[in-house]
């Protein structure tokens, strides 16, 4: 991989992990056109993966003061806790959360409990999602379309009426599961977990925003396992561009965060509905006329 290679998936990377499109739909396409590794699946995956630790520098950065104050209400609190701190009240809610918990610390264990699915799933078909078949158009284009039709229900479905302070262990259970989705190629993972907001009755710029907080572990995980087997298998010189790639990926990421939350707040999903079932069309025409192939041979 050379370094205007590199930077074209940067590019990639970065405006299709938050925009609701499918990333992996995406870098595969970009991967064939600009050839890397002649088209060697097990390559590829792990270069996506490094790539995709761009886009999680871009949500630490974006979400920075939001990160902070998670992981400082987590620890004090649960500090008070373990100490049984004198006067601290553990029991009664307040709303959708335990009273011992402030609304950070809860947002805390929201992000963990919607991690558990797609970590547990992730860990048990580590070696399907690496395979060949996670990068058939046939099946890329099927969930394109897929996840467009689920999200116009959960449009229509959806009250709207949540916000980040209303939040329960209902929406990250749903959010978390519907995060499952993104494990299918083409089914993009803001997409799926943005529809589980919708769906649980989130106003859309809520649904995004959580969504963009439970990629955290998700992408962390699969960025730095695949980090150290690319170490392994990618060949020599990939350092330089990988770096790039990753820099690339991080300042278009973080320009697309800052556009889907300003975007959801005065617009519904629709477009982005809109491109994924003309995309997920196209593909299938050109597969059907033999004009791609499925899977690069």
């Amino acid at each position: 991989m050379d370094l205007l290679q590199a930077i074209i998936l940067g590019i990639v990377q970065g405006l299709t992990e938050f925009i609701p499109i499918s990333s992996t739909a995406h870098l595969v396409f970009a991967s064939r056109i600009t050839g890397i590794y002649g088209g060697d699946p097990e390559k590829i995956t792990a270069t996506m993966a490094v790539i995709q630790l761009g886009t999680l520098a871009a949500v630490f950065v974006y979400f920075a003061g939001d990160i902070w104050s998670i992981t400082s209400a987590f620890v004090r609190d649960h500090w008070n806790l373990l100490f049984n701190k004198r006067g601290m009240r553990f029991s009664g809610t307040d709303g959708n959360r335990p009273i011992f918990l402030s609304p950070e610390s809860w947002l805390g264990w929201l992000i963990i409990v919607g991690s558990i699915p797609i970590g547990t799933v992730g860990y048990l078909a580590k070696d399907h999602i690496e395979g060949p078949g996670t990068k058939n158009l046939w099946f890329i284009s099927i969930m394109l379309i897929a996840i467009a039709i689920l999200l116009v229900v959960a449009e229509r479905l959806g009250s709207q009426r949540k916000e980040m302070r209303h939040l329960g262990l209902s929406d990250a259970v749903v959010q978390g599961f519907c995060q499952i989705l993104a494990l299918m190629p083409g089914a993009s993972r803001s997409g799926s977990t943005i529809m589980g907001g919708l769906l649980a009755g989130e106003k859309r710029e809520t649904a995004a925003r959580f969504s963009f907080l439970l990629s955290i572990p998700a992408i962390t995980a699969s960025g730095l396992l695949e980090l150290r087997k690319a170490v392994d298998i990618l060949p020599e010189g990939t350092f330089v561009p990988l770096l790039v790639g990753v820099i690339v990926s991080a300042i278009v990421g973080y320009l697309s965060i800052w556009f889907l939350l300003a975007f959801l707040k005065r617009n519904s999903t629709m477009v982005f509905v809109v491109y994924r079932v003309v995309l997920g069309v196209v593909i299938l025409v050109l597969l059907w006329q033999g004009i791609i192939d499925p899977v690069v041979q």
